[in-house]
């Protein structure tokens, strides 16, 4: 029932690592497994029992969901798919059910999408991905193009449903006011790497990659328009010594090593 947040600025990789979690991006290397499943095939080469238990709500439920057809239908798919339902009408009623367990009418499963909000959209879109009945859930910057009343309001949800549901959460945001409010532990990523991790509460504390504090002190810029403190080439560099590539900071709070960056070499300048 943990939610872990993944942060880090635009193209840090983080939907890149959701869209592989869930079997719809390759990977270039390395190991992802989830209870000695590999999670590193694609998803349709995933046996039913591992696709089904890794799941991804979208970014955007408008191009997730398909406008020909009612949101029902969409539910009702991967209730076949999985087995979960074994006839049409027992996933038609199911996907009543699963429609109110989001909190919504279920009498909204007939109709299309073009016919809800987009607060109702994402709610489906959350649905849908209950409907595999997985034991992990992606939530790929699922309230980034609402309004923040709704946001709150699908951000309650999905808090109630990891609880109920004892549901894994890796929510992925750039906001770090919701972050702090919602995740346990945090993951700070930085060009596909993670660069600290830990409580969340212990990492805005006290953050100990100069990253991450770039990363607070952007999300706390009084004017919108001001370029953000997180630079392309920074004044620090990673590092490891023979101790490994994290400093311990107690309580599974680590940090990857750094050190401040190389003085560049001027030419006529001794």
């Amino acid at each position: 029932g943990e939610i872990v947040a993944l942060v880090g600025e635009s193209g840090s990789g983080k939907s890149t690592l959701a869209w592989a979690l869930a079997g719809l991006r390759a990977p270039s290397g390395g190991t992802m497994a989830h209870q000695s499943g590999d999670l590193t095939r694609p998803a349709r080469k995933r046996p039913p029992g591992l696709r089904r238990r890794v799941q991804l709500v979208f970014q955007n439920a408008d191009t997730s969901l398909n406008p020909r057809r009612s949101v029902g239908d969409a539910i009702r798919r991967p209730l076949r798919l999985f087995g979960t339902a074994p006839t049409r009408e027992a996933a038609t009623a199911r996907a009543r059910e699963l429609v109110r367990d989001v909190q919504l009418d279920p009498a909204l499963a007939d109709r299309l999408p073009a016919q809800l909000s987009g607060g109702q959209r994402q709610r489906i879109g959350i649905a849908r991905a209950l409907a595999g009945e997985p034991d992990v859930l992606i939530a790929d910057e699922i309230t980034t193009a609402l309004d923040v009343s709704v946001q709150a309001d699908v951000l309650r949800l999905l808090d109630d449903l990891r609880r109920e549901r004892q549901l894994a959460c890796l929510f992925i945001s750039h906001d770090l006011a919701v972050v702090r409010g919602l995740a346990d532990r945090v993951l700070v990523l930085r060009h596909g790497v993670v660069v600290e991790e830990g409580p969340t509460q212990a990492v805005f504390a006290d953050p100990g990659h100069p990253y991450t504090r770039e990363l607070m002190a952007a999300a706390l810029e009084p004017d919108p328009d001001a370029r953000p403190p997180v630079d392309d080439v920074p004044d620090w560099e990673d590092t490891a010594d023979a101790d490994g590539v994290w400093t311990d900071h107690g309580h599974g709070h680590r940090v990857r090593r750094w050190r401040p960056a190389s003085t560049p070499l001027v030419e006529g300048v001794p």
